[in-house]
């Protein structure tokens, strides 16, 4: 495949001029005041499965944005890859804590990138992984040299929870039939260390009210007298977790698998130590359930989070009030064998269990996603594995990762199918966050990989 390197040299300024053009998008699927942008960044990426050569390139509809689809199919008797991934991107939100716009992409040179990186919403996650797979296909397709039959969704729902996913794949479930799943949408160690994603954590999203006089009130008047919401509030959350770290919710823990020693030593053969762990993130000391390593905190072991706790007055200045609410958005990472129905069950009974009669609860569920793991000695993840040993010139770890993506469990329940996570993605990236950005080494090691894994995949298929 030396022809996949030199496409590399000969186009790189254009692979990445396109996919600047496309970040500059605002997909932002969470807000609906970019309902178009979003739109727009659909019939970007349809055109450029086009321009690369895949047939029958469409806009499949959903009951929210629709799906990019795209395939190639050259001998029935080849198997076949659906390649997963999504074009929306989270809200940039706060803006004034980007070094540069987040929707005008910019290159600099970083200490993880010295190559370069691409500074932008969506960069990483997952618009410039997603981008990877078009580029690898077009310098396939232009020398006709494609080992496996290609099938390609690309939806635009992911950062909310993918609700309509799940009908979309009952719906085309004919059309979207292969043999394995290819995701990038995850990373690899550094870029010293390449690694292979073969476990997801899951996810319970809740959000909670607490409500108690029918108004505001004020501090001076009633002070004293009232049980304050956002008190109550404070009490209540920092109650679910004791100070080693351990989630007081009953039940929480029953279902949870302890991995074998074999599969503990895997997690924690990755070169990070807690000291570089504090320093990438300017902690002065890290935090997590007493009796695990780091790297099995941070993978293997559930947790539950305050994503955003509000109530009362916020702005500058003073204003004496006893809030009539409070509100707090939570999330628990789930691990095998948690279900987050279950989980969402249990936090509610337990939520509304150790309020005050002082004043009312209400608890709402939001989105979630179940756990996932990808048996190592598969033929789909010998064939990733095989690939990034190629490219990378070591053998990658196989490594769990603490975040979700709770399509992966919707694949195997509604297609049949198995996911492989290969992804090119660092912990460093910024995800979800201002400055977000993707190396310029990690998006060009993917377009050279991703056609290796194709080639190995149809060889070890032939073989099985």
């Amino acid at each position: 495949m030396d022809y996949v390197l030199s496409g590399i040299t000969q186009h790189r300024d254009r692979f990445i001029q396109e996919l600047v053009e496309w970040l500059k998008i605002p997909s932002v699927s969470a807000d609906p005041a970019f309902k178009n942008d979003v739109l727009h960044a659909a019939a970007y990426l349809k055109e450029q499965f086009e321009k690369a050569g895949m047939d029958n390139v469409e806009l499949l509809p959903t009951a929210g944005y629709p799906v990019v689809y795209a395939e190639k199919i050259t001998d029935a008797s080849k198997p076949t890859v659906l390649v997963y991934g999504h074009y929306d991107v989270q809200p940039a939100d706060p803006y004034e804590l980007w070094t540069s716009p987040p929707f005008e992409p910019v290159i600099k040179t970083t200490e993880l990138h010295p190559q370069g990186a691409i500074f932008a919403r969506g960069a990483c996650d997952d618009k410039g992984q997603v981008y990877m797979h078009v580029k690898a296909l077009e310098l396939m397709l232009s020398q006709q040299d494609l080992p496996c039959n290609i099938k390609v969704i690309i939806e635009g729902e992911e950062e909310i929870g993918s609700s309509h996913l799940g009908d979309f794949l009952k719906e085309y479930k004919e059309k979207l039939k292969a043999d394995v799943i290819l995701v990038s949408d995850t990373g690899i160690i550094d870029n010293e260390t390449p690694s292979i994603t073969n476990g997801l954590r899951g996810l319970c999203y809740m959000e909670v009210e607490v409500t108690g006089p029918n108004r505001d009130l004020h501090s001076g008047i009633y002070g004293g007298g009232v049980d304050n919401p956002l008190n109550v509030l404070c009490r209540l959350v920092g109650s679910l977790k004791d100070e080693s770290g351990h989630i007081t919710i009953a039940h929480f823990y029953d279902d949870v698998v302890e991995l074998s020693a074999e599969e503990k030593a895997q997690i924690n053969a990755g070169p990070v130590t807690v000291e570089d762990f504090e320093k990438s993130i300017g902690l002065p000391k890290s935090f997590g359930e007493q009796g695990y390593t780091l790297a099995e905190q941070l993978t293997i072991r559930p947790t539950l989070d305050v994503n955003g706790i509000w109530g009362g007055y916020t702005g500058e200045g003073a204003k004496t009030v006893l809030p009539a609410k409070a509100q707090a958005k939570i999330s628990m990472r789930l691990v095998p064998n948690q279900s987050s129905e279950k989980i969402a069950e249990i936090f509610a009974q337990h939520f509304e269990k150790i309020a005050p009669p002082t004043v009312k609860v209400k608890v709402t569920p939001h989105h979630g996603g179940e756990p996932y793991v990808t048996p190592v000695d598969s033929v789909e993840f010998q064939a990733a594995n095989k690939a990034m040993e190629t490219t990378f010139g070591k053998k990658p770890l196989a490594m769990r990762n603490g975040a979700s993506i709770p399509i992966v469990a919707l694949f195997e329940e509604i297609l049949g199918l198995k996911t492989v996570l290969m992804g090119f993605g660092l912990d460093s990236d910024a995800i979800h966050s201002p400055n977000e950005h993707y190396g310029l080494f990690n998006y060009f090691k993917g377009i050279e990989t991703i056609p290796y894994f194709y080639q190995y995949y149809a060889e070890l298929r032939q073989q099985a």
